[in-house]
């Protein structure tokens, strides 16, 4: 996220510094600004992406302590029971 901002802050400074006051942008700059803005939506899309992966992986973590906890209890309900472990 902190490389995505430092990307747009980079991109409106070379913008601002590249046209100065009122003069208007080259064919070459408004080219570069859509790569930067092509570039930022790539990474809000990659973001979006991983914040979804890892989502799924905290709800895996989530099943699976659910389930060793379900297993400690069926244990220890193993071995209170007479004849048990």
């Amino acid at each position: 996220m902190k490389k995505l901002c430092t990307l747009v802050l980079l991109g409106a400074f070379s913008v601002s510094m590249l046209t100065g006051c009122g003069s208007k942008l080259s064919d070459e700059e408004l080219k570069q600004l859509e790569d930067l803005k092509a570039e930022v939506t790539s990474l809000e899309k990659e973001i979006a992406n991983k914040d979804a992966e890892k989502q799924a992986l905290l709800k895996a973590i989530a099943d699976k302590d659910a389930q060793l906890a379900q297993c400690m209890k069926d244990k220890d309900a193993l071995k209170s029971t007479p004849g048990g472990m």
